[in-house]
């Protein structure tokens, strides 16, 4: 079983002060960074691009995440990748050629995830389903942070788990939106094993201690589900 892993979005954390965010966040247990990266036009905001990126890198100690929320993501990926990126995820709805891109992500030597909004279903990613990397299911509807998680995807990461089994496949699930310590638990049992959290994080008071918290929680849940 992959190991539960906490990737905090700067998404919800101050603009003006990035690295030391990202600091915060790894003195409270972050294994993965979580960049969302949008273009106000698949989603309705705009965040950053491989120039933040490429910053975030020269600070960051564990691994950069980039949720590539954009239209025509395969003639950015390039940029990112170049950037400092070791994960990227597309959006299915906008990648009418995901298999291609999903290797071209793979060949610049980035992890290549998918990802599905909401709405989107699993059945999308059947003839894919060997070929990821990992997986991100978004819990909320892609393009603001803060938002309430949307509880029907509980049952869509089950779903996913075992499509993903059926392939042969054990690249983990990732889950995105309204995760916080009310439903962690409930999120490592379905079957996440990547655990995005913004507002959770750094819209509290004590990121460093928030973060802890989220992350104590999260190996809490693992540890009940492997007898350890």
């Amino acid at each position: 079983m992959t190991p539960v892993q906490l990737a905090p979005s700067i998404l919800s954390a101050d603009f003006a002060a990035l690295g030391e965010a990202i600091g915060m966040a790894e003195r409270g247990g972050a294994d993965i960074i979580h960049v969302d990266v949008m273009d106000g036009h698949f989603v309705p905001n705009i965040t950053v691009g491989p120039p933040v990126v490429r910053s975030l890198a020269k600070v960051a100690t564990r691994p950069l995440d980039v949720h590539l929320m954009i239209e025509r993501p395969e003639q950015h990926v390039a940029a990112f990748v170049e950037a400092g990126a070791a994960m990227v995820s597309v959006h299915v709805e906008v990648s009418p050629h995901l298999h291609r891109t999903l290797h071209y992500v793979r060949s610049l030597g980035a992890k290549a995830g998918a990802v599905l909004n909401p709405s989107t279903p699993i059945s999308t990613l059947e003839e894919v389903a060997g070929d990821v990397d990992y997986v991100l299911v978004m819990s909320v509807n892609p393009g603001f942070g803060g938002q309430a998680f949307i509880p029907s995807s509980l049952d869509k990461i089950r779903r996913l788990r075992a499509l993903l089994d059926r392939a042969g496949n054990q690249a983990p699930i990732e889950v995105d939106g309204g995760v916080d310590t009310t439903n962690v638990a409930a999120l490592v049992e379905a079957g996440a094993r990547i655990l995005v959290a913004g507002h959770a994080i750094f819209g509290q008071a004590d990121p460093v201690a928030a973060a802890r918290a989220l992350a104590a929680a999260a190996r809490a849940a693992e540890s009940a589900l492997t007898g350890r």
